[in-house]
């Protein structure tokens, strides 16, 4: 399992539709939280060993309505 963390940039006014669209639709997306800065939205998502980064994205994440920009965080190992 792979995990990502997907910083994004709404629309204005659109930053909850685009949480709850995450959330409710893309199966991936474990978590939403409401960010200060640049960026809207941070997401955490468990992809499948192989799966290609780039096309999740661009496919899932950048289709949702309001999203304006995306800045994605590939990890290599959890600590805990």
């Amino acid at each position: 399992m792979q995990t990502i963390f997907v910083m994004v940039k709404c629309e204005l006014g659109r930053a909850y539709d685009v949480a709850a669209e995450a959330v409710e639709a893309v199966e991936q997306v474990s978590e939403v939280h409401s960010t200060s800065g640049q960026y809207d939205l941070l997401m955490k998502c468990y992809l499948n060993d192989g799966q290609d980064i780039g096309h999740f994205v661009v496919s899932k994440l950048q289709t949702i309505p309001g999203v304006k920009d995306t800045f994605t965080l590939i990890t290599f190992k959890a600590f805990t």
